[in-house]
């Protein structure tokens, strides 16, 4: 049994796809994350669904709950990037 099936994906969660992210100063992400989870921590810079800049430091097997539209390689060290998405 499909517990996902006839019902409306919301944003409060849960996620219902996980896509890997490779970090990119000129593209967004091919679809907007309601998070992001982070295998291997570090430093993340990334801009949110609002369109700012932000620069975070995570550690390993981290999950950030922010909406995320890009993932910049500038200014990201962490790694193992995969982004938390509706269908």
């Amino acid at each position: 049994m499909n517990p996902f099936q006839n019902r409306a994906p919301q944003l409060s969660g849960p996620a219902t796809d996980a896509l890997p992210v490779t970090p990119d100063d000129g593209a967004d992400l091919s679809r907007v994350a309601i998070g992001l989870y982070v295998e291997t921590g570090g430093s993340l810079s990334v801009v949110t669904v609002n369109g700012q800049t932000r620069s975070l430091s995570v550690a390993d097997f981290s999950i950030l709950p922010l909406g995320v539209r890009r993932v910049r390689a500038t200014g990201t060290t962490a790694s193992g990037i995969h982004a938390m998405v509706l269908a």
